[in-house]
């Protein structure tokens, strides 16, 4: 039996959702959400504009040997290219939205990814600035969104 690598998705994990950071402030932030990626077995990072500019060493020093991730991560200009290969999109947020689009819990989208990627579907999770989060208009680009219900 061949060993898991996290540094490719392709071997023993199969298929994983992208993760797509929509104008990420600080380098230190795309580092550590490499890092947070790396422990959870997922490689695909999309940044959107990101602020400081990319590369960006403070990104590297803040992966904590996440590097691959850094390496390989595809910059686009605007969210909605970042999404366009992708069957199906899940919007992460921390508030209502009032917008005519099921809501699920992150359970739900945990189960509802593995079912998907099962079928052979390719995922992406936005997640938006520090600050403000995703817009209405990336939240729009979504099939649905993931919020914690009841604790808002």
């Amino acid at each position: 039996m061949s060993e898991i690598d996290p540094r490719n998705p392709n071997t023993g994990g199969g298929a994983q959702p992208t993760v797509i950071l929509i104008e990420p402030q600080l380098g230190e932030n795309i580092g550590t959400a490499a890092r947070a990626m790396a422990n959870f077995g997922l490689s695909d990072m999309r940044l959107v504009n990101p602020r400081d500019g990319w590369p960006n060493e403070r990104a590297h020093k803040a992966a904590s040997g996440a590097d691959w991730i850094i390496e390989n991560a595809r910059l686009y200009d605007e969210p909605p290219k970042a999404v366009l290969d992708l069957n199906y999109v899940y919007a992460t947020t921390a508030r209502p939205r009032g917008m005519v689009k099921t809501v699920i819990t992150p359970e739900q989208a945990g189960a509802d990814m593995r079912r998907r990627i099962a079928a052979g579907q390719k995922l992406g999770i936005l997640f938006g600035r520090e600050r403000v989060g995703l817009h209405n208009e990336e939240i729009k680009l979504a099939d649905v969104i993931v919020m914690e219900i009841g604790r808002a």
